[in-house]
């Protein structure tokens, strides 16, 4: 009777708990890896509104990216520049509509008025007078009555751009006026 040595079969049992302490080995030290990896994944995407309220928070509302102008300062490429010009052509052209009218007699005293200017995003304009304290009501309401009446008919203006869409803006104009002598108010 032969004998058979079932080497094989040993060498197969023995090589089969070796793989699977080696599997129990990896799969031991890649557990919490997973857990972890896991944790990562768990967390919620942002919506949409808070994407949002979070971009809105980066804006600085208080700067455009592009002043009003018109078409005469179009041509300026230096933004300092073009401001210049924006602001330098509004102000002579309040001043010229204005002119040696009654504001002066209004203000004799006084040689420069405040007005406040909006650019409203539709290309419309709107002046206000901004007064001292001390300037009474009857003062006002005229003021307000010569600029309603003399400020009309500008340029068209651009309005200014933040981010691609026209915005609002004001600002507030120092406006010389011209000084009336006695001949003047005769």
């Amino acid at each position: 009777m032969e004998t058979k040595l079932h080497f094989g079969n040993y060498l197969k049992k023995d090589f089969i708990i070796k793989l699977h302490c080696q599997m129990k080995k990896i799969l031991f030290s890649v557990i919490p890896f997973l857990l972890i990896a896991c944790q990562y994944l768990d967390k919620k995407a942002p919506t949409e509104q808070e994407l949002l309220d979070k971009r809105m928070k980066e804006i600085d509302w208080k700067k455009v990216d592009k002043l009003p102008s018109i078409v005469a300062c179009e041509t300026v490429t230096e933004s300092n520049q073009q401001k210049a010009c924006f602001f330098e052509f509004l102000t002579q052209n309040i001043q010229d509509k204005i002119g040696t009218d009654s504001l002066s007699v209004i203000y004799a005293t006084a040689d420069t008025l405040k007005i406040k200017v909006t650019v409203f995003a539709t290309s419309k304009l709107k002046f206000e007078s901004q007064f001292s304290k001390d300037t009474t009501q009857v003062m006002r309401q005229k003021t307000d009555s010569v600029l309603a009446i003399k400020l009309t008919d500008f340029p068209k203006i651009s309005p200014a751009i933040k981010r691609g869409i026209p915005v609002n803006t004001q600002f507030v104009l120092p406006i010389v006026l011209p000084q009336t002598t006695d001949k003047n108010l005769k």
